[in-house]
């Protein structure tokens, strides 16, 4: 039997605010109706749509939850999902919060983070004696203040965190968060060298590699792809290097081989918030690489499971079976498109 996948890291809870437009500076914007709590964060949005991809996959999770009303609140929603272990959770401190301001006119969303407990996961936070699994995922880098500083030997806590577990054994998983500024290339380089699968997006591989991939009008430099794939690669990243966006997915595989995979033409209407979407891509990626699946299924496996995560509000709400959210395809992937 498989030993399955430990999600570690962020455990959040998201409150979602709909506004009615985006505000300039020193002006007032309506809150509208729809104010809603999910989990969220890389843990729970992760783990939970893995478990409800397959129910009967071994689950893990990693991470603090508050002594607070907000981690009762992460660990009974995260406790509906029979396959997935929480002994591992520690509760301590107030509970990771971000308020998520969704506009309702673009379905963009910009975030305001308190890291609580969260600020203080690292290393001896892992029950290093029970770690037994196949994948071992954390995100997010630049969200994990104590594993974010630096290390003499390994360049940061993280990096030194995953070599540890790559001594194990146990395949390693990053994720990243999106952020201005520029501590990427010193804290996501590091950690990539004890990485066997990166699961990015675009902004944040170019943040990374230096490889533009996104202009500042919005252009998609797919053309750029391949060459960011290969810097991630040569950074480290062992098995699949991966990046995402909304227009599609791409990657590079074990054997340095380049694929993509177009996201899902959905109709208007489909989309109903966009918070853990790339949660949702990188779990069906995670799901793949467990299930022995290839990467070009695997960049379908993730397109669908984030088209799933599309059409609710919540992260994981819409996320159902693998086979649940692969028909997804068959309306709104290439055969739709061909028919």
């Amino acid at each position: 039997m498989k030993k399955g996948i430990l999600c570690a890291g962020n455990m959040i809870v998201d409150i979602t605010y709909p506004i009615s437009a985006w505000p300039k500076q020193n002006e007032l914007v309506h809150i509208t109706e729809g104010i809603t709590q999910s989990t969220g964060g890389s843990v729970c949005n992760t783990v939970a749509d893995l478990a409800r991809l397959d129910p009967a996959m071994p689950l893990f999770a990693s991470g603090y939850a508050g002594h607070d009303p907000e981690g009762d609140f992460i660990l009974a929603e995260l406790g509906r999902y029979k396959n997935l272990d929480l002994s591992m959770v520690r509760r301590n401190g107030r509970t990771s919060f971000t308020a998520v301001m969704s506009n309702n006119q673009t379905k963009e969303r910009t975030f305001f983070q308190h890291a609580g407990a969260n600020a203080f996961y690292g290393e001896d936070d892992i029950d290093w004696d029970r770690l037994d699994v196949d994948i071992f995922h954390i995100g997010y880098i630049l969200l994990l203040p104590h594993l974010d500083e630096e290390d003499p030997e390994y360049g940061t806590k993280m990096a030194r965190l995953l070599h540890r577990v790559q001594s194990m054994g146990i395949r390693t998983s990053i994720d990243v968060v999106s952020e201005s500024g520029s501590r990427f290339r010193r804290l996501v380089a590091p950690a990539l060298r004890y990485t066997d699968y990166c699961v990015i997006n675009e902004l944040e591989a170019q943040q990374t590699t230096g490889v533009c991939l996104r202009e500042e009008d919005g252009t998609l430099r797919r053309e750029n792809m391949h060459s960011a794939l290969r810097a991630l690669r040569a950074l480290g990243v062992s098995t699949w290097a991966v990046i995402h966006c909304p227009e599609a997915g791409f990657g590079l595989d074990e054997a340095g081989a380049y694929h993509e995979f177009d996201s899902l033409r959905l109709p208007k209407g489909y989309i109903r918030g966009t918070v853990g979407a790339g949660d949702a891509f990188c779990a069906g990626v995670l799901h793949a690489a467990e299930s022995g699946m290839s990467l070009p299924e695997a960049l379908k496996l993730g397109a669908c499971t984030a088209a799933a995560s599309l059409s609710t509000v919540s992260a994981s709400d819409g996320v159902g079976t693998r086979a649940e959210v692969l028909r997804l395809y068959d309306l709104y992937g290439k055969k739709a498109e061909n028919a």
